[in-house]
């Protein structure tokens, strides 16, 4: 019996022992941060810095947006559309080039008298049509057609993959073209834009053309603004749905 008792006195004492020495003991849990001191690669490291870009547009009425409002214009809907199909903390700069009745002539000494300057992201070249409506002898468009490109060219850092040159619409499908000959505007203009394309075609050149959209103004009078000559909103936009993905292109390179 008093073996017994000793026994069961010994197996109380070890138990006691162990269970303070497991009290005692520090316990191993891992060091886990605060939430806010976590680095988190997505926030921040994956994304782009903010970039700006610069647009220049050259042209004459069918640029400067003529009978349409200022938020109407082509270029005006090329940069917001642009806008919206990058990072929201890029920004886009619109300078126009750009007046009613304007030749390449014209063009080319305003291109002097407001010396942009020549680190311009994207250029659009779109001019002639006045050559073509005041009868101007068709080589000199052939020259200043070329000398605008090459300057268009330097504008933008003498990337010439910068440049997109746009067709000229045609006017002849409008009602103010119905009153002068309209197969000869449509005639003279093809020739044109010809020259304007196989130019650009030869030398590597980015061309859309947007001739086509402007020949529909008849049967669709939404395509002419109210003057009865000039594109409406709903043109330029269609011409902006073309120009875009070439734009986006060039401005992702």
């Amino acid at each position: 019996m008093r073996l017994n008792n000793l026994f069961g006195s010994a197996v109380v004492a070890l138990s006691f022992l162990l269970i303070i020495f497991s009290c005692n003991k520090k316990s191993e849990v891992p060091y886990v941060p605060p939430y806010d001191q976590i680095e988190n690669p997505t926030d921040t490291d994956n994304e782009a810095p903010p970039q700006s870009y610069n647009i220049l547009s050259l042209g004459d009425s069918y640029t400067i947006g003529q009978s349409v409002c200022q938020s109407c214009r082509f270029p005006e809907q090329l940069k917001d559309s642009l806008s919206s199909k990058f990072n929201p903390q890029d920004t886009f700069s619109l300078e126009i080039i750009a007046q009613t009745g304007w030749t390449t002539t014209n063009l080319k000494s305003a291109i002097v008298a407001a010396n942009p300057p020549s680190d311009q992201d994207l250029v659009t070249l779109l001019i002639g049509v006045n050559n073509q409506y005041q009868n101007r002898p068709f080589s000199l468009y052939e020259n200043e057609f070329v000398e605008l490109v090459n300057t268009a060219i330097a504008l933008a850092g003498g990337d010439a993959s910068k440049l997109i040159v746009v067709s000229i619409p045609d006017y002849a499908y409008t009602p103010f073209g119905q009153n002068y000959n309209p197969e000869v505007i449509s005639q003279e203009l093809e020739v044109y834009n010809q020259y304007a394309q196989n130019y650009c075609e030869n030398n590597g050149l980015n061309y859309v053309y947007i001739t086509d959209i402007t020949q529909q103004g008849l049967i669709n009078p939404d395509l002419v603004a109210s003057d009865n000559l000039h594109p409406s909103a709903l043109a330029y936009t269609k011409f902006v749905e073309r120009i875009l993905p070439l734009a986006i292109d060039i401005l992702e390179e």
